[in-house]
C-alpha cells in the first residue's frame, strides 16, 4: 500500500502540473494520503515505503525514498470510542460493525439528525446503507431503491420483529434438532458423521 499511495501521488501531481493546477512559483500542493481500512483482520502493512527498502551504506542511505500515509484502522477502536465521536466516519465504522438490525436502526437516527440541512450526504447515506444490509447475508434482507433515511428506519423497524422471530424460530428448530440426536445416541449408539 505505500508504494501504491507513492505512485498514486506521483500521478496527482503528474496531472495537475499537466492542467496548470498548481500553486504560485509553480508549487505544488501538500497532500494528506488517508488510507481508511475495514478488513477483519489488523492492519499489519507498513505505512511509509521507506521501510520496504533496506538500510543502505553510507551516502545513499540519506536519499532513499520517504513517503507517509495516514492509517485508519476501523478495528482498532471499540464501539464505546467510536460512540463518543460525533463524525461522519465513526459513523459509518459504527454501521459497518453493527451486529443487528437494531444497532443499524438507532445509528441511522443518528444521521437522520446529524444530517437534517444536508438532503445531498442523507442520500448518499441513504444508497450506501441500503447496499451494505443486501451485503449482509444473514438479514436476507431486499430492499427496494430508496434514497430517504427516515424510510430505510421506516422499513428496517417493520423488518425487525421479522428478523427476532426466525432467530426464534431458528434456536427452537436447533435445540430440537439436538433433543433428536441425543434420544436416537441413547437409543442406538454414536450417529456417525454425514460427509
Amino acid at each position: 500500500m505505500a508504494l501504491r499511495i507513492m505512485v498514486y501521488i506521483g500521478l496527482l501531481y503528474q496531472d495537475l502540473i499537466k492542467r496548470g493546477d498548481v500553486l504560485a512559483e509553480g508549487r505544488l500542493p501538500p497532500i494528506l494520503p488517508i488510507v481508511l481500512y475495514n478488513g477483519k483482520q489488523r492492519w499489519t502493512s507498513v505505512t511509509d515505503v521507506a521501510d520496504l527498502i533496506p538500510v543502505v551504506p553510507g551516502l545513499v542511505e540519506q536519499f532513499k525514498s520517504h513517503l507517509k500515509y495516514l492509517l485508519i484502522d476501523e478495528n482498532a477502536y471499540s464501539d464505546a470510542e467510536l460512540a463518543s465521536l460525533t463524525n461522519l466516519v465513526a459513523a459509518v465504522f459504527r454501521f459497518e460493525q453493527a451486529d443487528s438490525p437494531a444497532t443499524m436502526e438507532g445509528l441511522i437516527s443518528l444521521l437522520i439528525d446529524w444530517l437534517a440541512d444536508r438532503p445531498d450526504l442523507r442520500r448518499m447515506f441513504s444508497l450506501w446503507i441500503r447496499a451494505t444490509l443486501m451485503r449482509k447475508p444473514k438479514y436476507g434482507i431486499l430492499l427496494p431503491k430508496i434514497d430517504d433515511l427516515q424510510e430505510i428506519k421506516v422499513m428496517l423497524a417493520d423488518r425487525l420483529e421479522q428478523w427476532v422471530l426466525a432467530y426464534i424460530a431458528e434456536g427452537e428448530l436447533k435445540g430440537e434438532m439436538l433433543s433428536l440426536q441425543r434420544l436416537l445416541s441413547k437409543r442406538f449408539g454414536a450417529i456417525p458423521a454425514v460427509t
